[in-house]
């Protein structure tokens, strides 16, 4: 690897840890570049990715390479994002091989008991740009690519819709319920495929992109029509009149029941939530309890969770191609 280029690896699905951008909405994959923080993104046209010619029980690399390329066109199907994700072909390369060739394959890991795969990536320190993408999945564990799910076994095309999201540079998102099961967490809602533990073996529930996704890769691969047609929220949260760095802010769309959420990534509390459709939300902001802290804010501790979930106490109107009135939400502490 040149000195011009560097290397993030994400752990993602059942556990993950990643590095937070300070943006103005979602979690993205990021980048110091003189001094100022950038989000990882991959240049506008066809990006190619080859898969690993190597199957495992019960999923062969045929399989395998179908489920993993109906991930991609779920993303490539967001009608607000621009995004051009294609596969080339099979590889006899391995993923994690730092060679400029985005492959994508499975890997034993024995030692990596609670992840289930990993997305990794090189990207031009001067720049943010991405420029090599590698995602492999975990052979310790079962594998599925039937239609309705397997019992007892994970599902490729889930999990792979889900890296999918990290290899175009999205990080976390916190719109989950878990509840706390021996020394781990078990999933028992998700409104996001980006939510970073993994439902139970058995299931398909992240094939298919929520609100919080769509609104998530469409502010980082804006189509024209993507600013003009949605709005946005701003803000800040705050706990006896001190900023709260790291607090989740959910908007809930009346009328559709859309979800999408954001975070505030600024020492005042400040926060923005884009992306949504317009009309009138309810505001919540809540501590970050379903999941690890290192899933969402890699070395970066929030200062204070000890707060309790608030409501804003009014409604809020999100216009076409605008945002909102600055809004201020006063959580008091647990």
């Amino acid at each position: 690897m040149s000195a011009a280029a560097r290397r993030l690896a994400v752990t993602a699905a059942v556990m993950t840890a990643i590095l937070s951008a300070p943006a103005h909405a979602y979690l993205k994959l990021g980048a110091v570049v003189e001094e100022e923080t950038v989000a990882l993104k991959w240049r506008a046209g066809t990006i190619s990715y080859f898969v690993a010619d190597e199957g495992v029980p019960n999923v062969s690399a045929a399989e395998f390479q179908a489920a993993v390329q109906r991930a991609f066109e779920t993303w490539n199907a967001v009608e607000t994002a621009e995004t051009d994700f294609q596969f080339a072909g099979f590889t006899n390369l391995q993923p994690f091989d730092v060679d400029d060739v985005n492959t994508i394959g499975f890997r034993e890991r024995q030692d990596l008991d609670r992840v289930l795969a990993t997305t990794g990536f090189s990207y031009l320190v001067s720049t943010g740009e991405l420029i090599e993408a590698d995602i492999f999945f975990n052979s310790r564990f079962a594998w599925t690519t039937a239609s309705a799910g397997q019992a007892g076994r994970y599902d490729v095309q889930s999990i792979a819709t889900h890296e999918a999201g990290h290899f175009l540079g999205l990080g976390h998102s916190a719109l989950g319920e878990t509840v706390r099961e021996g020394s781990g967490r078990r999933v028992i809602a998700g409104e996001a495929v980006m939510f970073p533990i993994a439902f139970a073996a058995g299931g398909t529930n992240e094939r298919r992109l929520r609100a919080d996704d769509i609104a998530g890769v469409s502010d980082i691969y804006s189509s024209s029509g993507f600013r003009r047609t949605t709005g946005s929220i701003q803000g800040r949260v705050s706990r006896s009149g001190r900023g709260i760095f790291g607090a989740h802010v959910v908007a809930f769309n009346l009328q559709t029941g859309e979800l999408v959420g954001g975070f505030t990534l600024e020492d005042d509390g400040g926060f923005v939530i884009a992306g949504l459709s317009p009309g009138l939300h309810v505001v919540r902001a809540e501590p970050l309890d379903d999941g690890e802290l290192e899933s969402f804010f890699d070395g970066v501790t929030p200062e204070d969770l000890n707060f309790r979930a608030t409501f804003h106490d009014r409604l809020v109107v999100v216009p076409a191609g605008g945002s909102s009135e600055r809004i201020e939400i006063s959580a008091g502490a647990q």
